[in-house]
């Protein structure tokens, strides 16, 4: 089961987990920076305060579901789940290598703790959906929950809303998913490559309970989730309003980070940064 942190606990944790995403992808020289970084507080409080799981026993019959939708996130999940035990973390060094159990998408029967397989995007609603339905209707267990992240971009994908209209259909009220609204995609900006808004309502037309919050704030997090979980007529979701590349300041904001990684001089710019928060933690020898 996770060990539940304060709030500056949390902080701290997904500042460490940023930490980790920079260097695995700095050592495999692939991968995605922007949006791993701006999801850190939201894997932070879901891993260490909000979800139930066992990482001696991924398949315990009592834990919460965790569904990545947007794959080409996975490096700050598996940041996550080193930091909780699921896997050692000298493993992180292994991502993207040929056998790695750490693909540069998930790959559900690569890792225990992973519940699904997502590389086209889209698909993951659809999964974490037809798990909420079977824990609610068929396996009838009230207690367990499905959370899921997708990213804005993603939501230009058909999938999703067809997931979106099954859910509220059926009221999955035991479905809880973030949406990772940092306002960019591997070709620009959302707004100039597909408009979203009104997003909230969007969503609510759909049948769902909707809350937007700053996704760097793990109290707001923490309470949305709690929130969610007391709906019991519908799905939840939450728009969670977030910086891509947060934490290193030259890849805040920048469309061009979405799949870039850092090269070595840059990963070291980039730990100094989320070591001292931009300068504002000085060292003694500073």
């Amino acid at each position: 089961m996770n060990k539940q942190l304060t709030i500056t606990d949390l902080e701290h944790m997904a500042y460490r987990l940023r930490e980790d995403v920079i260097r695995m992808l700095e050592h495999a020289g692939s991968g995605h920076s922007a949006g791993p970084l701006g999801l850190a507080e939201i894997f932070a409080t879901l891993y260490f305060d909000v979800m139930r799981y066992d990482p001696k026993n991924p398949e315990w019959d009592d834990r919460d579901y965790f569904f990545l939708s947007n794959g080409h996130c996975v490096p700050i999940q598996y940041a996550a789940m080193a930091e909780a035990g699921f896997f050692p973390k000298e493993e992180l060094m292994t991502l993207r290598r040929l056998g790695s159990r750490l693909q540069g998408h998930p790959e559900r029967t690569k890792l225990p703790g992973l519940e699904n397989t997502s590389g086209p995007l889209g698909s993951g609603l659809s999964q974490a959906s037809g798990v909420a339905y079977t824990l609610q209707y068929i396996d009838k267990q009230p207690h367990r929950f499905v959370y899921a992240v997708t990213g804005d971009g993603e939501l230009d994908e058909g999938n999703i809303w067809e997931a979106a209209m099954f859910a509220g259909k059926n009221k999955l009220s035991q479905l809880i998913v973030f949406v990772d609204r940092n306002n960019i995609q591997i070709d620009g900006t959302t707004d100039h490559v597909m408009p979203l808004e009104d997003l909230h309502g969007k969503w609510e037309s759909f049948g769902w309970h909707v809350q937007e919050i700053d996704g760097h704030n793990v109290e707001s997090i923490r309470d949305a989730a709690s929130m969610a979980r007391a709906i019991t007529n519908k799905p939840s979701v939450v728009i969670a309003h977030t910086i891509p590349g947060k934490g290193v300041d030259f890849m805040e904001y920048d469309y061009h980070w979405h799949g870039s990684p850092p090269n070595s001089e840059q990963a070291k710019e980039a730990l100094h940064k989320l070591r001292t928060l931009d300068g504002k933690i000085k060292g003694e020898h500073e």
